[in-house]
């Protein structure tokens, strides 16, 4: 509250400065520049404090959530025509990219101008995102790829083979296809029908957002990827872009209305026929727009709000991100630390402020055990508060089986998700350890007491051990995903048998309860509130007690796999290491998309 109140006072003696830096903020008629070159996620990461002089700080990735804030602010200011797009790379799974386009289509919705420039060119991923825009430019030289998505499986069978190792793999769900490259030379037919599936939906998608956004019907669409790639030039003749031009030379056309595209909004008024409309308030001095930076925008506007003084009710987020683990053995990886999410999750149960619960999920699955713990701290927490589980790009597996506890699941039509099955995979290095003239003997009390020995491979009796004991993980898994669903486990068992499906097939499944992103979600988490929490803001939860990060550890085989090729092999290696004697529900995408 003191600090609380020392920062209000100071801003208010600053007050007419901040009021004159707004006021510069966005000269009217101009344009604010959102630079997209890297990674985004949905969240805003939290700030790092202290960024030490040999560590320095990295650049944040942006956020949808921080591209919202954006645009609520620009909706209610009538200074500036719109939003100028600056793309180099975009770094995104196809949940974010979804929620990334619907937060640029509200702000066209509500009266703002977009321009999308993308001087390297344009990919699929970036011409997603540029199909919200009025008008997208290319710099001149530059490729424009919509060619479409592709998947190439690694199998590694004969490479083990030949290196003496020998691995055994267990799985429950035919679809379950997390072992499948360390056993196979090609893709099975059940993971050729599922990838078969999402790659549909992802093509559908970047067809339907080109035909709306290029004002062209879906065969039209759909040609244009077949008949990619092109040149910067060519693809304006086709349509697919409209206009090539070096910065100053778009800060030009932006200036002068001379930018080619469909009808403008009101306030902005650039004609497709070149008539000037409001671009002579949007000219500078030298007949450049004048353009003002995101960030610049954004703290200009902050600078004007005074923070709270008594603590608020707010709405909790937490975050189940990357590849779920009892504990962390290593930095270096993205992981869902059980111990760090049940920490966390109990500290929303408790603390009174916190009204209710956005899971966030962004995980492949992984352990079988952290996920049953985490999945019983979030039932606990369900009982006493309202839970929304929002799945974004991927919550498959141990992902899915985390999210099943919640009231209700909301996920983008392109969330990967489902794969409700186990597996369980060991190598038998008895051949290797032979071949480099190592030799094992044993000695042992108890039938079984080298079980998990990798120097041999299990005899029939243990075999049978190991599937009873999946069949027992797979009943559970089905148990809690039909108590979810308050469906019967002879309804869920069908869709279950490891198959992975897309949100919107998930939805129509009964897995999923709504399609959207964390707006969404937001939304409905605030409606099981009550009428009052619609100004009630979502915050992070963190850890209520520290708890030490795991020694920073290097991890040169998934590294170096890779670098090679072996994505999906590297992912099992990873799970291996930080789930050492632990089944896992995981979905491991073994094969790599090809943009």
């Amino acid at each position: 509250m003191i600090a609380a109140l020392l920062v209000n006072l100071l801003r208010l003696l600053l007050l007419p400065v901040s009021a004159l830096r707004w006021a510069f903020a966005a000269p009217r008629g101009g344009y604010v520049v959102l630079e997209i070159d890297g990674r985004v996620v949905d969240l805003q990461p939290p700030r790092v404090r202290l960024a030490l002089w040999w560590r320095p700080r990295k650049r944040a990735p942006l956020s949808v959530e921080r591209v919202r804030e954006l645009g609520k602010h620009l909706m209610k200011d009538p200074r500036p025509a719109g939003l100028l797009l600056r793309m180099r790379s975009v770094h995104a799974g196809p949940a974010v990219l979804a929620s990334l386009r619907d937060a640029l289509l509200e702000i066209r919705a509500g009266g703002k101008d977009i321009v999308a420039y993308l001087p390297m060119g344009a990919d699929n991923a970036m011409l997603l995102l540029a199909s919200a825009a009025r008008a997208v430019v290319v710099g001149p030289e530059t490729l424009v790829s919509p060619l479409g998505f592709a998947v190439e499986g690694r199998y590694v069978r004969r490479a083990l083979e030949r290196a003496g190792v020998e691995p055994e793999v267990f799985a429950k769900g035919m679809y379950k296809n997390a072992g499948e490259v360390l056993v196979r030379d090609t893709m099975s037919p059940a993971q050729r029908e599922q990838v078969g599936a999402l790659l549909d939906a992802r093509l559908g998608d970047l067809v339907a957002a080109l035909a709306q956004g290029r004002r062209v019907d879906r065969e039209t669409a759909a040609r244009w990827i077949d008949e990619a790639p092109y040149g910067a030039e060519q693809a304006v003749a086709r349509g697919i872009i409209d206009a090539v031009a070096y910065e100053d030379e778009l800060e030009h056309m932006l200036a002068t209305g001379l930018l080619p595209g469909t009808t403008a909004p009101r306030r902005a008024q650039v004609s497709a026929s070149g008539s000037a409309g409001e671009g002579a308030l949007a000219s500078g001095r030298h007949g450049r727009a004048r353009l003002v930076a995101a960030g610049r925008y954004l703290r200009a506007r902050r600078a004007l709000s005074l923070r709270p003084m008594l603590p608020r009710p707010i709405i909790g987020v937490v975050e189940v991100h990357g590849a779920i683990v009892s504990r962390a053995r290593f930095r270096g990886a993205s992981l869902a630390s059980e111990e760090r999410l049940v920490a966390s999750l109990r500290a929303a149960r408790q603390n009174p402020r916190i009204r209710g619960v956005i899971l966030h999920i962004d995980s492949p699955g992984g352990s079988a055990l952290a996920s049953d713990r985490i999945h019983h701290e979030v039932t606990r927490l369900a009982e006493v508060k309202p839970v929304v589980a929002c799945m974004s790009n991927v919550a498959a597996s141990g992902g899915y089986y985390v999210a099943a506890a919640a009231h209700a699941i909301v996920a983008q039509p392109q969330t990967i998700t489902g794969s409700i099955g186990v597996v369980s995979a060991r190598f038998a290095l008895g051949p290797l350890l032979e071949r480099l003239g190592v030799s094992t003997d044993v000695v042992k009390r108890g039938a079984r007491a080298d079980l998990f020995s990798p120097s041999r491979k299990l005899d029939a009796g243990e075999r049978a051990v190991m599937e009873r004991e999946l069949d027992a993980i797979y009943a559970t898994f089905l148990r809690v995903v039909a108590r979810g669903r308050r469906r019967p486990v002879e309804e869920i068992e069908p869709l279950a048998q490891g198959r992975v499906y897309s949100g919107a097939e998930a939805q129509a499944r009964g897995l999923v309860d709504m399609l959207g992103g964390f707006e969404r979600a937001l939304h409905e988490l605030r409606q099981m509130i009550g009428p009052k929490a619609a100004a009630i803001e979502p915050a992070i939860v963190r850890a209520s007690r520290y708890i030490p990060p795991p020694p920073l550890l290097p991890a040169p085989v998934p590294t170096l796999l890779e670098l090679v090729g072996l994505r999906g092999v590297a992912e099992e290696v990873t799970l291996a290491i930080h789930c050492q004697g632990e089944r896992v529900l995981a979905y491991c995408a073994e094969a790599t998309e090809l943009d």
